[in-house]
């Protein structure tokens, strides 16, 4: 008769623990070797993973073990037999606790010089999984944020290219917005990776997501478009040239969002100081002083859209202020 889990004797640290996630991943050889580890077991070493890694030992440490966890199995022979929902369970605790760990600047080195990075990066960013794709994203971009040390080390792996692509095409949307959020990181207030963002067509990456149907991942890539324009004003010729101007506009007439106030803010900086932005807004084929009076007039006394409809005056005085308004709605 099975033992009562309440009085069965379980590991009373992290070594055992771990030492049961081994086991659990061992092929039985004889009649001595380790049984397959049971439902029961399988649930107490989450749950133990979880505790125990909440502060009761070095941060450090608790690095060392989550890195056990991830690399304990063979990842080739598991994406051709299929994962054991639990070992994806443990996995993505073991990503859950390393992310809010490296917060920390100091443990985000750390795990970068335990080769944690290099195995998100080798294994799991391109994992079968997508659970355990967009986390190894996040884990990237906690790492990455404001650490340029890290930040360093990631462009000589040569990730960027690899996150752009999951941004871009990645069937599953969280792993598209985190693996944005990741570029973002890489990317802001970073010369060196906004060079190399530019060399793999990041900009079109951009406009390609801002027309998804993911609300959030609009979001984002309009918000990061916006501040990249801001900050790197030499960026809007080539915007510009790549036809950004008609891009942008095209956006606006889609159904509204809270993300066109972004649009319309990248359109703003796309017309100051950049003569052929200007051409371009103006161009009456384009239709946008139409548009301009009739967002405005859809925004006018709603508070919560105050930004945005600045942003079409702005636009209206700096394209089309020496024209006489046919809209009293548009003149304040």
């Amino acid at each position: 008769m099975a033992e009562d889990r309440q009085t069965r004797r379980y590991p009373q640290n992290l070594q055992g623990v771990l030492r049961l996630a081994v086991d659990a991943g061992s092929t039985p050889e004889g009649p001595d070797s380790v049984e397959p580890m049971s439902e029961e077991r399988k649930i107490f070493l989450r749950d133990a993973l979880a505790e125990v890694c909440k502060g009761q030992m070095d941060e450090v440490e608790q690095i060392k073990r989550c890195l056990v966890v991830l690399r304990q199995e063979g990842m080739s022979e598991l994406e051709r037999e299929g994962e054991d929902e639990e070992d994806e369970d443990g996995r993505e605790t073991a990503f859950e606790v390393l992310s809010d760990l490296c917060e920390n600047l100091d443990n985000a080195r750390d795990l970068m010089t335990l080769g944690g990075l290099e195995l998100c990066i080798s294994k799991y960013l391109c994992h079968a999984q997508s659970g355990l794709r967009w986390r190894a994203a996040h884990l990237i971009a906690s790492c990455a944020q404001n650490m340029p040390q890290v930040q360093v080390y990631l462009f000589s792996t040569g990730v960027l290219q690899k996150l752009l692509q999951l941004t871009d095409s990645d069937p599953d949307p969280t792993v598209r917005v985190k693996a944005l959020y990741a570029v973002s990181c890489l990317i802001r207030e970073q010369d060196a990776g906004l060079q190399a963002f530019l060399s793999h067509d990041g900009l079109s990456v951009l406009m390609r997501v801002m027309q998804s149907d993911i609300e959030k991942l609009r979001t984002k890539s309009a918000f990061l478009l916006l501040n990249l324009l801001r900050s790197h004003p030499e960026l809007k010729d080539t915007a510009v040239a790549m036809g950004m101007v008609q891009q942008l506009v095209s956006v606006l007439r889609t159904p509204h969002s809270h993300f066109h106030e972004h649009v319309l803010g990248a359109i703003c900086c796309l017309v100051e100081d950049c003569p052929q932005g200007l051409k371009d807004c103006r161009n009456p084929a384009l239709g946008l002083k139409e548009l301009l009076r009739q967002r405005s007039r859809e925004l006018q006394g709603k508070e919560e859209n105050q930004e945005e409809l600045d942003f079409c005056e702005q636009l209206r005085v700096i394209c089309f202020g020496g024209q006489q308004s046919d809209d009293n709605g548009m003149d304040r």
